[in-house]
């Protein structure tokens, strides 16, 4: 106990033998400890009467609790009536992005310094942890340049509290099909993420992007290209081609925003692994998606709450244009047997309601088994994330505890009472 007296905003005390530290709100458990909720989302099923044990960083043990023989030391945390699940992996967020109702994207972008950003950006992430949101893929830094990437190393530094992030850096659209838009030709406007043009050039592009600390590489593969015109494909084949090569050639991978048939077409025959929205899918690109393993990251909050904003009650009026078309491409989507990511674009709407996602995939045609699986181990196979999305032993202890069954009723997945990341608890029951 000495050593904690002199540390500053640090308390300390022991849990049924276990030392417990607790710094700025969140606690480490040196030695065992065993969680008994009522039920728990393995990543795969859903069981009855399991607990789960942790030591460290690691689970150690998840089965009925006739399996395991406690220490002395041993720490028990209850959670009734609650289901433990693995950490949620959000699969398509922006950190440095807020409400669009609050500030238009465009306003962001010009007039938000990077400074502003990163600060909202750790309130940001703070808020998506304490949801439940262990793990964060992050899709463009929309005009702060590598600020998601400085985000990262605060968090991973202990700095702030926040998801495990990986981060895309800038993105990379062809010249002249990005924004803000709509200012005349002498005036230089600075862009929501990186311009190139022609193999020479994306190569270049995306060896510097990796090379200042880009986890992963995300294009436009369509995009408008004046304000108000519909969206048409912007990278070449062979622009696509050579920097999923040189994306491969440097252990990385790339991602893509599609929506049109012919930009996805290009994206997924180029190697993308992942696309991002698809509203324009038809039956053969998603089957061609599924033919070549490439994942849908769908989005629907993103247009659900672009919808809002201009007008629309969902509780009120009939589905707009756009929702009835998006709600057909995820239907196709579901009947292909296509790989269905998590990701509703977090940062349209506010950080923290995460669920909003989860919520219309259950709503628009997905059961909620499965869209759980898809915030979990089906997010941590597609990015790559060997020992996160289960409840297993040797995995990392990201877990989290939600009030009740959300096999049964996807919307409680927005109480969460309980968060633990790589063994650290942000959120306690008491």
């Amino acid at each position: 106990m000495e050593l904690f007296k002199n540390l500053r905003f640090v308390k300390s005390f022991i849990i049924k033998g276990s030392w417990v530290c607790i710094v700025f709100g969140s606690f480490t458990i040196f030695g065992q400890t065993v969680l008994v909720p009522e039920r728990v989302f393995d990543g795969e099923s859903m069981h009855e009467g399991w607990v789960v044990m942790v030591e460290g960083n690691a689970i150690t043990y998840a089965g009925v609790p006739s399996g395991i023989k406690p220490s002395a030391g041993t720490s028990m945390i209850n959670l009734p009536d609650m289901t433990l699940m693995p950490g949620i992996i959000e699969g398509h967020s922006h950190l440095l992005l807020h409400p669009y109702n609050e500030t238009p994207w465009n306003d962001q972008v010009l007039k938000e310094s990077p400074a502003e950003r990163a600060i909202r950006g750790s309130v940001h992430a703070s808020s998506s942890l304490m949801a439940g949101i262990t793990t964060m893929r992050d899709l463009g830094a929309e005009g702060a340049g590598y600020t998601d990437v400085y985000l990262k190393k605060t968090i991973d530094e202990g700095i702030i509290p926040g998801p495990r992030l990986l981060v895309a850096g800038p993105a990379i659209v062809a010249t002249g099909a990005y924004g803000p838009k709509g200012f005349h030709d002498g005036v230089t406007v600075p862009l929501g993420a990186e311009t190139a043009s022609g193999t020479d050039e994306v190569i270049k592009t995306v060896r510097r992007q990796l090379g200042n600390g880009a986890n992963f590489i995300k294009v436009y593969a369509d995009y408008r290209w004046t304000p108000g015109a519909a969206s048409e494909p912007t990278f070449l084949a062979q622009e696509l081609e050579a920097m999923v090569a040189t994306a491969t050639s440097a252990g990385s991978y790339v991602v893509a925003h599609a929506s049109t048939p012919e930009g996805m077409r290009r994206a997924i025959m180029a190697g993308v692994e992942t696309i991002e929205h698809g509203d324009g899918g038809t039956s053969e690109i998603f089957q061609l998606m599924k033919d070549k393993g490439v994942a849908l990251c769908p989005t629907l909050a993103a247009g659900d709450a672009i919808e809002r904003y201009r007008g629309w009650d969902k509780t009120k009026d009939g589905d707009t244009d756009r929702i009835k078309a998006k709600k057909r491409s995820f239907a196709l989507a579901l009947k292909s047997g296509v790989t269905i990511a998590f990701g509703g674009d977090v940062g349209v709407y506010p950080h923290g309601e995460n669920y909003r996602e989860m919520e219309l995939m259950v709503a628009y045609g997905m059961k909620p088994l499965e869209v759980l699986k898809a915030a979990t181990s089906v997010n941590a196979r597609v990015f790559h994330l060997t020992n996160l999305g289960h409840i297993k032993k040797d995995f990392v202890a990201d877990l989290v505890a939600v009030k009740g069954d959300p096999s049964m009723d996807i919307s409680v997945v927005k109480d969460v009472r309980f968060v633990m990341k790589d063994g650290k608890t942000y959120k306690d029951t008491d």
